[in-house]
């Protein structure tokens, strides 16, 4: 019966040889010697005894037996030889007792290179089994700033707090994550898992990992299954993801498939600049815009405190008002002021939907991105859609203001009236987008002058001076023109908004980039009103952020009166280019703080560039912020959306 066996693993070999040569890959296994040419290794350590996965196995330590097998381990030699009766008495002994010496591995990057028990891992791999027993020496790389080496110092920080190896991630700070949602202990040095945390984790994973390849996850090559089954948790929660039955993961998988569409792309986000047209017949203006509804379209907001309290919330509240107004009886809103917490938005979401009917859902943090989600998948003929940039997520859709459009030209007012070339630029968050608005200041206020220096400070910085000295060290420097924060509340009171002249006493307001959020929600409901909403559902594969501007009516500079007729009419001609004409700011050569040419003559940065921008203009004096020196509210923020990671500090060598 064996030999029956070797004939069958023998041509499940010869068949995956062909299909790696047609694809021009290898169609035997890697070999490590190979694999580490060129590469630099730290040291090695001993890892001693560990069950090892075996899709994990994938090749020799060197190329003395890799033409014994194809890549896949099966093996390809004829059954006469002495390799075949070998393989066959190995086939017999499992299926009588089962293999249970462990084999001698190398591990390096999270993937094992057999240097003694090859045909033990191509009898188990036959045989379908998960894992195998394996001394193991870990080949440790020099840190670098290679994706694939960051990710793997992460991993090895994962692998010494729980003593899982059987989970892997195409994305740096994907073992954090995973850590955070099965709630360990995120300072402690060394194991702390239990056995029965580590079969907890084991038991959900392969279940899920079945019922994925079932649905044909491995078709999908960009993402890992440990990344699809980390965005089932985050949606699930990992308490619940326990508890699921196989029927029930099945099921979710079904919901979210679209979601792992998305994720196995490499351009995800479908940004769109502009708001669809609209109907604009007769009987709608009259009317209204949806003639088949018999009731008022339900809307709800949700809100981390009271808006009065927060300069960015109190522009929501007034764009809600705005919508109150536009129309009347046709829509009905009320706004959650306690969604605090991941837990509480939940929880008032699905309240709102299941008891009031609501059928619009705005979120308006960063930090309600994963709440949001999980509604979204739970309620999928609800529409939810979050303030927030480049969230890759496709049940809901995120909106956000081009505001670096508005910012270019209040830069271009700042280089006008500057009397000492050294302009200041007030920050918060290091996101997606902030960036953008930094470097289009400073490219407005070089066109008009070549000599002007942007110094750029941040307000959420930890054990930093406060605002008010940061103004007199303005000031002291011979900044004589701020660019800071673009709204304020009724309850803070304050001149300091907008760009303005900086004095000893009062400073001066000149200019006001602003956002209406009013006009943003008005076209967002119109959207769903008129059908609109359909008709611009994305491809499965990508998800959908609205990132409008000047174009839409959306964004604007109001300029003071103080401000000369002549450089006013300059602001409005190069407003009207932008509007008209799609002028970018980010034309023509631009070069960092490095020297480094970022954008070449004649050409112009794409949107996803823009978006993603991690670097400052070479007339910035600053520097982007990474996490850990930020204040702990602005640390969540950029955890989700920031534009630089951390710098990971070493871990270690095990």
């Amino acid at each position: 019966m064996s030999y029956l066996d070797y004939e069958k693993a023998k041509k499940a070999g010869e068949k995956a040889m062909k299909t790696a040569v047609s694809a021009g890959k290898s169609p035997n296994p890697a070999i490590l010697d190979e694999v580490l040419t060129g590469a630099s290794i730290r040291g090695e350590v001993s890892l001693g005894l560990v069950t090892i996965p075996l899709d994990r196995v994938i090749g020799t330590a060197n190329a003395g037996r890799a033409s014994s097998f194809s890549y896949n381990f099966m093996p390809i030699l004829e059954k006469e030889t002495e390799f075949a009766q070998k393989w066959v008495s190995l086939c017999d002994a499992h299926m009588s007792e089962g293999i249970h010496d462990p084999i001698k591995v190398y591990e390096y990057l999270n993937y094992y290179y057999v240097v003694e028990g090859n045909k033990r891992v191509s009898v188990l791999k036959y045989f379908d089994a998960v894992s195998i027993p394996a001394m193991v020496t870990r080949k440790i790389p020099v840190k670098t700033d290679d994706p694939q080496i960051r990710i793997y110092y992460e991993y090895m920080d994962f692998f010494r707090k729980t003593g899982v190896n059987f989970i892997w991630f195409s994305k740096e700070g994907n073992f954090q994550k995973l850590l955070e949602e099965t709630g360990t202990d995120m300072t402690a040095p060394e194991l702390t898992w239990n056995d029965e945390q580590i079969q907890n984790l084991t038991s959900a994973y392969y279940k899920f990992s079945r019922a994925y390849e079932e649905k044909g996850g491995k078709k999908l090559d960009t993402i890992t299954t440990g990344d699809a089954f980390l965005a089932l948790i985050n949606v699930y929660d990992y308490e619940h993801v326990l508890t699921m039955t196989g029927a029930e993961i099945k099921d979710a998988l079904k919901k979210m498939w679209d979601e792992f569409l998305m994720m196995n792309q490499i351009q995800e986000v479908e940004v769109t600049l502009d708001p669809p047209e609209t109907r604009k017949n007769l009987l709608t203006r009259v009317l209204g815009a949806d003639l088949n509804r018999s009731k008022p379209l339900r809307v709800a907001f949700f809100y981390d405190r009271d808006p009065s309290a927060s300069d960015w919330l109190y522009g929501h509240e007034l764009g809600r008002n705005h919508i109150k107004e536009v129309f009347g009886d046709k829509i009905s809103t009320l706004k959650i002021t306690t969604a605090d917490t991941e837990e509480k938005t939940v929880e008032a979401m699905k309240e709102l939907i299941e008891k009031e009917g609501t059928e619009v859902l705005f979120t308006t943090t960063i930090q309600q991105i994963d709440a949001s989600l999980k509604v979204a998948v739970a309620y999928p003929d609800v529409k939810v859609l979050n303030c927030s940039l480049n969230t890759n997520h496709r049940y809901i859709r995120t909106y956000y203001a081009r505001l670096y459009e508005a910012k270019f030209l209040s830069g271009m007012l700042a280089g006008i009236l500057t009397k000492t070339n050294r302009i200041g630029y007030l920050a918060d968050y290091p996101i997606y987008g902030m960036t953008a608005n930094i470097n289009a200041f400073a490219i407005g206020a070089r066109m008009v002058n070549p000599e002007v220096e942007v110094h750029l400070k941040w307000t959420t910085k930890k054990n930093d001076v406060s605002q008010e000295a940061l103004y007199e060290g303005f000031y002291k420097k011979g900044i004589d023109y701020i660019s800071d924060q673009d709204m304020i509340t009724p309850r803070h009171a304050s001149r300091k908004f907008g760009m303005y002249r900086l004095t000893d006493k009062q400073p001066v307001n000149v200019a006001m980039p602003v956002v209406n959020w009013g006009v943003i929600y008005e076209k967002l409901i119109n959207m769903i009103l008129d059908g609109a909403w359909e008709k611009t559902e994305a491809p499965e594969d990508k998800a959908v952020n609205y990132w409008w501007g000047l174009s839409s009516g959306v964004i604007d500079v109001i300029l003071s009166e103080k401000v000369p007729q002549g450089t006013a009419r300059l602001i409005e001609v190069m407003k009207q280019m932008i509007i008209k004409e799609g002028f970018s700011p980010f034309t023509g050569e631009l070069k960092d703080q490095d020297g480094t040419v970022r954008c070449g003559q004649g050409e112009t940065l794409s949107i996803d560039e823009i978006i993603k921008m991690d670097w400052l203009l070479d007339n910035v004096t600053g520097e982007i912020p990474d996490a850990e020196s930020l204040k702990e509210k602005a640390r969540t923020v950029v955890e989700l959306k920031g534009v630089r990671k951390d710098e990971d500090e070493d871990s270690g060598n095990s």
